[in-house]
């Protein structure tokens, strides 16, 4: 089980890795790769008593989420991180809007609802932008990055291959970025994105021994887990320039 904050980590570390000759680096790096660090701090109580799936017997995913817990877990979120870095709480509303414009339209039954958090959301993008300074293109800019570093991030933690991250920004337009298992144990992306020719990335997991018939017995079982740790290293090709 790897916690959605702990995904966030490995987003926050792409983010601080992320810029060559090809692809920009988040400027200002180091406020944005804290918000994608803590894209996810809407989970962080959520997390801590995961819910059981009945029928698979784990917990469940963030794609198992009700409307209502996607909406509890995203409204607000971004204020948690408002006296640390407004910058940061951007890149949390950029991407909380993000992901509930992903989910109505995929579930238009419930547009009224997500519509308002996406009305709230742009509301606050304004406001920070204002105060900010950041031009549009600079915050549409953000936001796919964003978008790249979770979908990359949650490829590495799923093992989804093959993946592609669509329309990353690039200095050239829009490109997209292949995932690939090597032979040698690394992750290849193509093209690549980073300064360096190999990036070693971490999170924490919790290793689950079995399938569970309550709640109970799964929060205890995870309570006893020890923390195991969970390392990617992703290399560039030898044809990447």
């Amino acid at each position: 089980m790897i916690g959605q904050l702990s995904h966030a980590w490995l987003s926050g570390q792409l983010a601080r890795a992320w810029g060559n000759e090809r692809f920009p680096a988040p400027d200002p790096r180091e406020e944005i790769a804290l918000g994608a660090e803590q894209h996810d701090i809407g989970w962080a109580r959520f997390d801590l008593h995961p819910s059981l799936n009945p029928q698979t017997g784990l917990p469940r995913s963030f794609l198992e989420l009700t409307i209502e817990e996607h909406l509890t877990i995203w409204r607000g979120a971004p204020e948690m991180l408002m006296s640390q870095s407004a910058r940061a709480a951007l890149v949390v509303s950029l991407h909380g809007s993000s992901l509930s414009e992903l989910r109505m339209q995929r579930a238009p039954e419930h547009a009224d609802a997500l519509a308002q958090h996406i009305g709230e959301e742009r509301e606050r993008q304004a406001r920070l932008c204002e105060a900010l300074e950041v031009s549009a293109s600079d915050l549409e800019r953000t936001r796919r990055q964003m978008w790249t570093w979770d979908g990359i991030s949650l490829a590495l933690c799923n093992r989804w291959r093959p993946f592609t991250a669509k329309d990353v920004p690039a200095l050239a337009g829009l490109l997209d970025i292949e995932l690939r298992d090597r032979t040698d144990g690394t992750v290849a992306l193509e093209p690549w994105p980073f300064a360096r020719e190999r990036v070693e990335v971490r999170c924490e997991a919790r290793r689950i021994a079995a399938r569970y018939e309550d709640e109970s017995a799964l929060r205890l079982a995870l309570a006893r887990c020890k923390p195991t740790a969970l390392t990617f290293v992703l290399a560039s090709s030898p044809s990447t320039p």
